[in-house]
């Protein structure tokens, strides 16, 4: 399970890899009013996830990491949203994994400046779905998905040696 962080949108996407070939299981975005105080979105947040996670039963969580930019601001709300999704894996007994965006493009479109329409594209390919049927934040979480999958299938082969 991929996680797409933020406060009003979290993204979420659930593949199945098979070797090298990945099947789209779910995906959606947990979508919050913004009107609602941030204890409650978090806490809404919180409780979507441990539903998605207890129908769907993954078994790893894979979560994108803030960035700061220009919008410390910004960045802070998505580590609450982050710390959010933590949270539900652990209570759900999940590993958790964390990457960056860098890391995420990388593995998800094979190049770590891609553009977010560019790493769209590419999961859409990769998971064989029609133009135009992808959720940005959808889209991003299943980046996250692969992009574990791809560095978990990594680290099985070399054996957790860092290339």
């Amino acid at each position: 399970m991929g996680i797409d962080p933020g406060t009003s949108v979290m993204g979420y996407g659930i593949i199945d890899c098979q070797g090298d070939n990945f099947t789209l299981v779910a995906c959606d975005a947990i979508k919050c009013n913004k009107r609602r105080s941030m204890g409650e979105r978090l806490f809404f947040l919180y409780r979507s996830l441990c539903d998605i996670i207890g129908k769907y039963q993954p078994v790893a969580v894979a979560i994108e990491t803030p960035f700061v930019a220009d919008n410390s601001r910004t960045a802070l709300a998505i580590g609450k949203a982050q710390a959010i999704a933590l949270l539900a894996a652990a209570s759900a007994g999940l590993p958790a994994f964390e990457y960056s965006p860098a890391a995420i493009k990388y593995n998800a479109a094979s190049y770590g400046n891609s553009s977010k329409p560019q790493v769209q594209e590419m999961v859409r390919l990769q998971l064989d779905l029609e133009p135009g049927t992808l959720q940005p934040d959808a889209a991003d979480a299943l980046a996250t998905a692969i992009c574990h999958l791809r560095q978990a299938h990594r680290e099985a082969i070399t054996g957790g040696a860092n290339d």
